[in-house]
């Protein structure tokens, strides 16, 4: 599956983050959300490990972006969130991941690698600044 709660749970905690002029904490985050604290923080921490959220630690600490929405993809936040490739198929981005051995002589790989394609131009066009526009 293309994306999970993983990726949703970071998409909306960057919007929130992204309108925020403070650091925000993961208890705060998660009761807004209505979500699991130590899930949410996984997926937090995992977003710092990218430098797609600064992480601060102290009394007032918390998440802020690190770069502004503009710059932030969703294959970017996705990938980091899902901690994989974005594939809609194992075999969607090469004919050689055919789990079957076909390969190159699998005649429904064409039409998922077009697919590949277009999900992959999608995610790499759309930002995070898009998304809170919306």
């Amino acid at each position: 599956m293309l994306l999970t709660k993983a990726s949703e749970y970071a998409l909306l905690s960057l919007i929130i983050i992204a309108q925020k002029n403070s650091p925000q904490d993961v208890d705060t985050l998660s009761n807004q959300l209505g979500i699991s604290k130590s899930f949410l923080a996984k997926i937090l921490q995992s977003l710092a490990k990218e430098n797609i959220l600064s992480s601060f630690k102290g009394a007032h600490g918390g998440f802020m972006l690190a770069k502004k929405p503009d710059e932030l993809t969703l294959k970017a936040i996705v990938e980091c969130a899902e901690k994989k490739q974005t594939v809609v198929f194992e075999c969607s981005p090469s004919s050689q991941k055919c789990p079957g051995g076909k390969g190159d002589f699998c005649r429904v790989w064409p039409i998922l690698n077009r697919l590949q394609s277009k999900i992959d131009h999608f995610l790499d066009n759309m930002t995070l600044k898009d998304i809170i526009e919306i």
